[in-house]
C-alpha cells in the first residue's frame, strides 16, 4: 500500500532561518511548527519528508555534519510534540561552486522528491509540498503536488513574486499549523 507525504522545506518553514544555519544550539522552531506537524502525522497519517537546498556546503560555510546535526536537533525539538521528520533530503550544491550535473538536485528540481518517493513508497498524486520560497512552490508543482506557501520565513516576499508570475500555490497559510487545516480538509474531506 502506498504512503502519502508532506514534503517540506526546512529553514523558514519548520525553523527560523538566520541564513546558513550551522550551530545546532541556534535551532528555533517557528510558532505552530511542532503542533502542525504533530497534527499532520496523527490525524492524516502522512509521512513528513524535508527537501532542502543547503548551498552553504558548496560555499564552504557549512559541512555535511553540521547540516545533519541541525536535522537531528529539529527532530529532538519536535519530540515534545510527539512527532518526528521521517527523513531529510538536501542538495549541498550551488551553480556558482558546483557543476551543472551536481546541481540537478537543487529545488525547483524534483530529483530529491522522486528519490524520497522511491525510498518511502510515496504516491505523489495525494501528497503536498509546503515551503516559504518560490522554488518550493515550483518544486512541488513540477512534481505534481498540491502546494502550500507559508507566510513564515520568506513567505510574504515569495507570495508577491508568485502573484506577479501568476503562479499561485494551492493554498497560502500563516504557518504549519494553519497548513494542517487546509490539508485535513483536502486530504480527509473534513471541514
Amino acid at each position: 500500500m502506498p504512503n502519502y507525504a508532506i514534503f517540506l522545506d526546512r529553514d523558514g518553514t519548520i525553523n527560523e532561518d538566520p541564513g546558513y544555519l550551522g550551530d545546532s544550539n541556534k535551532v528555533v522552531l517557528l510558532p505552530g511548527a511542532g503542533e502542525g506537524l504533530s497534527l499532520l502525522k496523527k490525524r492524516c497519517n502522512l509521512k513528513l519528508i524535508v527537501i532542502s537546498n543547503q548551498s552553504g556546503i558548496a560555499r564552504g560555510i557549512l559541512t555535511d555534519e553540521m547540516v545533519k546535526n541541525i536535522n537531528n536537533k529539529i527532530n529532538e525539538l519536535l519530540q515534545k510534540f510527539n512527532v518526528q521528520i521521517d527523513d531529510f533530503y538536501y542538495c549541498p550544491y550551488h551553480p556558482e561552486f558546483s557543476s551543472e550535473e551536481e546541481c540537478r538536485c537543487r529545488k525547483p528540481s524534483t530529483k530529491l522528491i522522486k528519490e524520497a518517493a522511491k525510498d518511502h513508497n510515496i504516491d505523489l498524486s495525494k501528497s503536498y509540498f509546503i515551503g516559504d520560497m518560490v522554488t518550493d512552490i515550483e518544486c512541488g508543482k513540477n512534481a505534481g503536488l498540491k502546494t502550500i506557501l507559508v507566510k513564515t520565513g520568506n513567505g510574504k516576499k515569495s507570495l508577491d513574486v508568485l502573484k506577479m508570475q501568476n503562479n499561485l500555490p494551492s493554498f497560502v497559510a500563516q504557518n504549519l499549523l494553519d497548513s494542517f487545516n487546509f490539508i485535513q480538509n483536502d486530504f480527509l474531506g473534513v471541514s
